[in-house]
């Protein structure tokens, strides 16, 4: 027996020197790890591993769902960020993720539709009201009435408070360094780095 190996998975537990790499945690770990790397296939298939041992974590499915983006497999990413909203459909991220993925694809109306509702569950979010405008949402645009920020739609008055959803700093626009298609930031949803 190797030195190094734990007698029993409990043992190691209590010690803390068990290798947790196969767990979902420790794939979790690695799949950031890889997308920080920008090896983002490569992220994705430790992801998958996660995903299968536990099917109804968030947070695995946001990690795989951008990392499938990013590797260029935006069906598949369609596929897991509907996942993600099964388990949490008020996810305003997932809703943006699925919106920018479904249109990668092809699906513009079913994309125009979860655009609408992330700009819904969050809407001070220049990066989703941006990507709304881009696909030809109607009401992307940012208003502030009151101090709140909302989004102008049909019928919303207050033309002069409004101002368009995108500036000179809008994340999504090339200069600022990602595309305007880009889903996710390597490390969450961000307003200062799309996917």
């Amino acid at each position: 027996m190797d030195a190094r190996e734990p007698l029993d998975p409990q043992s190691a537990r209590e010690t803390g020197d068990a290798d947790d790499r196969e767990s979902p945690y420790g794939l979790l770990r690695r799949g950031q790890d890889l997308m920080r790397g920008r090896h983002f296939a490569q992220a994705a298939i430790v992801l998958e591993r996660a995903a299968r041992m536990e099917p109804s974590k968030g947070s695995i499915l946001e990690a795989l769902g951008r990392a499938s983006y990013n590797a260029g497999d935006h069906a598949r990413a369609a596929e897991v960020f509907a996942e993600l909203l099964e388990v949490d459909p008020s996810a305003h991220y997932a809703h943006y993720a699925l919106g920018q993925s479904l249109k990668q694809v092809g699906r513009i109306d079913e994309a125009r539709t979860h655009l609408r509702i992330a700009v819904a569950l969050a809407p001070g979010s220049r990066l989703y009201a941006s990507a709304l405008r881009r696909i030809g949402g109607e009401g992307a645009t940012l208003v502030v009435e009151g101090g709140a920020p909302g989004i102008a739609g049909e019928g919303a008055g207050g033309a002069a408070r409004a101002r368009p959803a995108a500036d000179a700093g809008d994340p999504e626009e090339p200069s600022a360094g990602a595309g305007p298609d880009a889903p996710y930031p390597p490390t969450g949803p961000d307003e200062g780095d799309p996917f």
